[in-house]
Order: C-alpha cells, then structure tokens, then sequence
C-alpha cells in the first residue's frame, strides 16, 4: 500500500556535487565545500592577501594611490594570487581592511561604510605615507596565520582532585 499524501515522506539531504577533476588550464582549485570552512583554502586566501599587499606595495612605487593600486587587483587572482577568478575580490577586500587598520581607523564589514570612510581618508594622504601603511598592514598580516597552519596549544591535563582516603 503506498503511504498516505497527507504523511511526509522522508527525503534525504542534499548531496554535494563531488569536484571535477582540475584541468590545469582551469586556473586554480577553488574551495572542497563551502569556502569558510575550507582550511586549506583559507591558508591560500591569507597567502593571496599577502602576496596582494606586496603587489599593492609595489605599484604605489609608480605614484599611484592606495586606491587606484588596490582596484581591479582582484583580476590578478589566477595568474599572481593563486586563487580562482571569482574569489580574488576577497583577497582585495581583506588587504583594504587590513591597511585601514594598520591605519588605526576601523574597518568593519566591506560593505559597511568604515571601511570605504578609511580608504578615503587613507586616499587623501601623502602616497609615501599610504605605503607606509601598506608596509605596516603587510607586517601585522603576515603573523596572523590562519588557524589551520597555526600550532595549537596541547590540552593541558586535568588538575588532579583529591580522592578521598579512609
């Protein structure tokens, strides 16, 4: 007898779609799942940034502003970055975050107002001055490693209690 329409019948969840194998003239591997909860793929995502500060770095050797150095650089995601095309505007956006806080100014979230608020007055200063703070961002990034690669403390062991003689 097939079951009433009235009871729900049980589905099971969602698969996810297993990767293709990667075809080198794909560019990078993207994310295993969900890309927050990637490990590896955060690591790669922090060096991109690294490496995305460096550049950043670089081109204001030519005069350019934080901001004219720091557009578009998401376009350099597959060839200097590493990453997959769609994920290099992370990278941007955590370098722009990172250089309006070695700035002392809050950055928040990069679809808040603090973060574009910073640029623009980071962009209002001296171009010497705004790769000073790169440098300085470039640093202070580079000892946060994400907690993936980053040692962990070993548990330490439970205070012993004290048993009860008789």
């Amino acid at each position: 007898m097939p079951p009433s329409r009235w009871l729900p019948t049980r589905r099971r969840p969602p698969q996810q779609p297993r990767p293709a194998a990667a075809d080198p003239d794909d560019g990078p591997a993207g994310p295993e799942g969900f890309w927050l909860t990637d490990t590896a793929f955060l690591g790669r995502l922090h060096a991109a940034t690294l490496t995305l500060l460096d550049l950043v770095e670089n081109v204001m050797d030519d005069d350019f502003t934080l901001t004219e150095a720091l557009s578009g650089a998401q376009h350099q995601a597959v060839g200097l970055l590493g990453l997959p095309a769609d994920y290099g505007i992370l990278a941007e956006a955590e370098a722009a975050a990172q250089i309006v806080e070695a700035a002392g100014l809050p950055a928040g979230s990069p679809f808040g107002p603090a973060l574009a608020h910073g640029l623009n007055r980071i962009d209002a200063m001296p171009v010497e001055h705004q790769q000073q703070l790169v440098r300085a961002a470039d640093r202070r990034f580079a000892f946060t490693a994400p907690s993936a690669t980053r040692p962990s403390r070993p548990a330490s062991p439970p205070d012993p209690t004290p048993h009860r003689s008789r």
